[in-house]
């Protein structure tokens, strides 16, 4: 019987802090938070992304100890919004955005490849 490793608990507890570090700004504080990148802001929107972040993040957070089944549900929920982001964000840097872009989409890489890893481990 499969177990949930505990590389991948960390990698959950990883993606708990980075989701309340970048939501929690962007909830509360969207024009100063993403003025500080060099973005210019539309505040619901960004408002809608920290409320996303904090959701999937806070659930990370509250799985840490539950069964190999919930894991795996929570890693196709992630698997899906990386994915889409990734294609959202490749889709704004053929826009005028700022250089900063780049880096959320490599943050974005970075976990969607690790979800990824994880699913096709678990399965």
């Amino acid at each position: 019987m499969k177990t949930v490793p505990n590389s991948l608990r960390i990698w959950f507890i990883i993606h708990f802090i980075a989701d309340i570090l970048f939501g929690i700004p962007l909830l509360i504080a969207p024009y100063w938070f993403l003025g500080l990148f060099g973005y210019t802001v539309e505040p619901l929107t960004a408002r809608l992304v920290g409320a996303a972040l904090i959701g999937i993040g806070g659930t990370s957070l509250l799985v840490k100890h539950k069964s190999l089944e919930q894991f795996n549900a929570l890693l196709t929920l992630k698997v899906i919004w990386s994915l889409s982001a990734i294609l959202g964000i490749i889709l704004t840097l053929t826009e005028q955005t700022p250089k900063f872009t780049w880096v959320i989409l490599i943050v974005f890489v970075i976990f969607s490849s690790t979800w990824i890893y994880y699913k096709r481990k678990l399965s």
